[in-house]
Order: structure tokens, then C-alpha cells, then sequence
């Protein structure tokens, strides 16, 4: 792979299933392969982010636990990113992120250090 498409992007915009999953799924995938991976959790898609929430979700019958690919990102020095916006917005406080490793930034700084991203996906 070269240099300049080991950088992958993935935006996650809603908190439900169906958007939550391949947002980590792919984000995992992509530490899994050597990928420089960046998810960002815009506020329609922070909830997902808030201690406990990821439990509820469960494992989906024939897909992977989503608390294991969280882990995973974080753990293979995957970044999360949660805009800053999603605090006042969803009436988040920082203590109730399910992980310290989860970053606060505002859009502009997000953009950024997405910038020369191979691969962007938006779920």
C-alpha cells in the first residue's frame, strides 16, 4: 500500500445500529490492515459514544461484538474523535464517553487531520 492511501476516514452521523456497526467494523478492518484509522463521531452519531450505549446494541446476529471493534480501534492506535458540537448539542459531558482515549474536536480540526485520507466512508 502506498504512503499516501494509508489513511482512512470514517464518519459515523447516526447513533443506531445499522450506522454504528460498519462504522466499527470498517474501523477495525482498517487497523486490522495497517491503516492510519480516524473515526468521527459527528453529533447525530455521539450517543454511540456514551458509556454503556454500545452494550445495548449487543452482538447482532452474524456480526462481530461492537465493544470488541471499539476496543480494537483504540487499542491498535486507531483514533476516535467525537465533534465537540455533540456535547451541548446531546447534552454529553466529557466523564460520560465510554473511553478517555475518545477525543473531543471541532469540525475544523477534524478536517484537518483527515486531510490526504486514501479512503473516506460515511455511515
Amino acid at each position: 500500500m502506498s504512503e499516501e492511501n494509508s489513511k482512512m476516514v470514517v464518519v459515523c452521523n447516526h447513533a443506531d445500529t445499522p450506522h454504528v456497526m460498519p462504522t466499527l467494523i470498517m474501523g477495525a478492518s482498517g487497523v486490522g490492515i495497517g491503516d492510519d484509522v480516524i473515526l468521527f463521531f459527528c453529533p447525530g452519531g455521539a450517543q454511540a459514544l456514551v458509556k454503556g450505549e454500545l452494550e445495548k446494541i449487543g452482538t447482532p446476529k452474524g456480526l462481530p461484538n461492537p465493544v470488541e471493534l471499539f476496543n480494537t480501534i483504540l487499542d491498535e492506535g486507531g483514533t476516535v474523535i467525537l465533534c465537540e458540537l455533540a456535547l451541548e448539542n446531546k447534552g454529553i459531558k466529557v466523564e460520560d464517553l465510554r473511553d478517555e482515549r475518545i477525543v473531543v474536536k471541532n469540525a475544523p480540526s477534524f478536517l484537518l487531520e483527515a486531510e490526504g485520507a486514501g479512503l473516506s466512508l460515511v455511515f
